[in-house]
């Protein structure tokens, strides 16, 4: 038989070294770790003159429940005034000069493009940030200009608009749109009279009176003032220069909703 042998040094690097080389370098057990089990946690017990780091006291006073405070209501704003724009013309003229519309001022603010009655008014949610004198003119412009001409719509024959009168990334279109623009959106389209309306971008809804968590299947018109516009909605036009199955996905809502003219 042989004799045990305490291993050396020397052999237990070895072996260790051995480990390594072979990619093993954690120690594992069989034993079982309850790893979720849910331990209560015990602060310990604070004296009534100490408080933690951020305590106010003035806050504790006016909230003694420490109950969550709801964030404030966006504040409505009649932007159109007493004497809201009649006809397209001044209604151009208010969407270059009012000085309510964005918090930035008129300057570089981008003036839609099209006739009014036309067949297809297009809206989407700003400018592209390129955009100088004409509303896109980059490469989302081109693509709603290929798009338009695969619908049989001549891009000269219809209103192309923004909800928005600048660039405006990362915008909180729900505030914006209830705060007032949500009215001088519904405006404009009332005074275009188009004969259908696609509007695009998921963060376009509320400026049409929708929630941005609905569908866009389940919006089929828009309402103004018992006019009902057909309505198809869709991601916008960078989501689908991003992601090409955006535009299978609108075309065959398109084919959908073409085929009730």
């Amino acid at each position: 038989m042989n004799a045990h042998t305490t291993p050396s040094a020397r052999d237990l690097a070895a072996t260790i070294e051995w480990w390594s080389n072979a990619g093993v370098d954690m120690d594992f057990t069989d034993d079982a770790t309850a790893w979720l089990t849910d331990e209560e946690v015990i602060e310990p017990a604070r004296k009534p003159d100490q408080r933690q780091d951020g305590d106010n006291p003035a806050n504790a006073e006016q909230n003694p429940e420490n109950k969550q405070i709801a964030a404030p209501s966006v504040q409505r704003v009649d932007l159109l005034g007493d004497s809201p724009p009649a006809s397209l013309e001044q209604f151009h003229t208010f969407w270059m000069e009012a000085p309510g519309l964005d918090g930035i001022g008129t300057k570089g603010r981008i003036l839609p493009r099209g006739k009014p009655q036309c067949d297809l008014m297009v809206l989407v949610c700003d400018p592209e940030e390129s955009d100088r004198d004409t509303l896109l003119s980059g490469d989302q412009g081109k693509l709603l200009s290929n798009m338009l001409a695969a619908m049989g719509y001549a891009e000269d024959d219809t209103y192309i608009a923004s909800a928005l009168p600048r660039h405006t990334p990362m915008a909180d279109t729900t505030a914006i749109a209830t705060g007032g623009m949500d009215e001088v959106t519904a405006l404009h389209i009332r005074l275009v009279a188009p004969k259908r309306l696609i509007a695009l971008g998921t963060s376009i809804l509320p400026f049409l009176g929708h929630d941005r968590s609905q569908e866009f299947t389940s919006l089929r018109e828009i309402n103004h003032r018992s006019v009902n516009t057909p309505l198809l909605s869709s991601e916008g036009l960078d989501a689908m220069m991003s992601m090409p199955r955006l535009k299978a996905r609108f075309w065959r809502r398109w084919i959908e909703w073409s085929a009730g003219k």
